[in-house]
């Protein structure tokens, strides 16, 4: 029998750091190690549990009801390992790293050419601590790729590759989970997802996900580094994330 359950907030996060330069152009999205554990203290006050996609699913498809979260994070940087991780472990959250496969212990390259600071990205070793500690991850395709941009079997390569890479290096348990570059697809990038047999792809879309949403195109809550706790509360509890749903532009 399936629940009526409230709108789930899946959390977006990138990059758990200090901020090194204030001429990030993306620098919205290096929430501050001190902020990042504010957040999710505010989580926890306000009785919700911070869960994985794989965690999540059983709720936001109405199999089981509670006050919970998802959290993610896109792009797999190091410091999401280095600073988030310890933040998750102390409340008892799990988190799921959107990974881009081919680029396993490199950089954030594909943002070179728009003045973002280069950032170190997790290695197989690192992905290994992250899931040896509870976390899940996903794929965020091979190159981080426009897959609205591609070329069709660029985007049968992108999608359907980084699965297979993920079952490769940690296991097929952990190739369930997808996540749209930039949060930019068109119908081929939806079915190349669905056809790889993804189990969900979340998306830039703003707004908490519900029972009636594409499962292959679940809205998300950005957080950023000035998301103060009034604000994040605001977010998850009220229908303000909502409302922006067929606003929002997928440029992230």
């Amino acid at each position: 029998m399936l629940l009526r359950t409230p709108p789930i907030p899946v959390l977006m996060y990138h990059q758990v750091d200090v901020l090194h330069t204030k001429r990030d152009k993306m620098r919205g999205l290096v929430v501050a190690p001190r902020t990042f554990y504010s957040q999710l203290l505010t989580l926890k006050l306000l009785g919700y549990q911070g869960l994985s996609m794989k965690d999540l699913m059983p709720y936001v498809k109405g199999e089981k009801k509670g006050r919970v979260v998802g959290i993610t994070f896109d792009d797999g940087y190091l410091n999401n390992v280095e600073n988030a991780l310890p933040v998750l472990q102390r409340f008892g959250f799990s988190a799921t790293c959107y990974l881009v496969t081919q680029r396993l212990g490199t950089t954030n390259a594909w943002d070179s050419a728009t003045g973002v600071p280069s950032a170190p990205l997790m290695n197989a070793h690192h992905v290994e601590k992250w899931l040896q500690a509870g976390q899940d991850v996903g794929a965020h395709t091979r190159n981080h790729v426009d897959l609205s941009a591609a070329t069709d079997q660029e985007v049968i390569d992108e999608v359907a590759g980084s699965q297979s890479d993920l079952a490769a290096l940690f296991g097929s348990e952990y190739a369930q989970h997808f996540c749209y570059p930039y949060g930019r697809y068109d119908s081929r990038g939806l079915h190349a997802v669905k056809a790889a047999g993804f189990a969900t792809a979340t998306t830039t879309q703003r707004g908490r996900a519900t029972a009636s949403d594409d499962i292959h195109r679940l809205p998300r809550v950005l957080v950023s580094r000035t998301t103060l706790p009034f604000a994040l509360a605001s977010k998850i509890l009220t229908s303000y994330e909502d409302r922006r749903r067929e606003k929002s532009q997928t440029i992230i």
